[in-house]
């Protein structure tokens, strides 16, 4: 079952991620073209996966991540993870929120 790559909003937090990515960053403008690209594929995804059992973690969020380790040379996926835990630009590229 494939999962939501929906962002929650903040229950504890009132961090915005919005707001704490510069508006001039080049990454939003990636995020822009990779968002537009994925949602292109949105049906190609939807046949991959099955319509029952326990969902997974959303493809977008799973692609976005690799293109992270891959623009800025994150050498492992656990070293990726470890980004992703702790680094506010890596989470709001992948669409978590800060209490995801």
């Amino acid at each position: 079952m494939r999962g939501a790559d929906e962002t929650s909003g903040s229950l504890f937090s009132y961090v915005d991620l919005e707001e704490r990515v510069p508006t001039r960053h080049p990454l939003r403008t990636i995020r822009r073209v990779v968002h537009d690209a994925l949602a292109s594929l949105d049906g190609e995804f939807d046949r991959l996966y099955a319509d029952f059992g326990r969902p997974s973690i959303a493809p977008e969020r799973l692609i976005r991540a690799s293109l992270l380790q891959i623009l800025f040379s994150v050498r492992s996926e656990r070293h990726l993870m470890e980004q992703l835990d702790y680094n506010l630009l890596f989470r709001w590229f992948v669409g978590l929120g800060i209490d995801d």
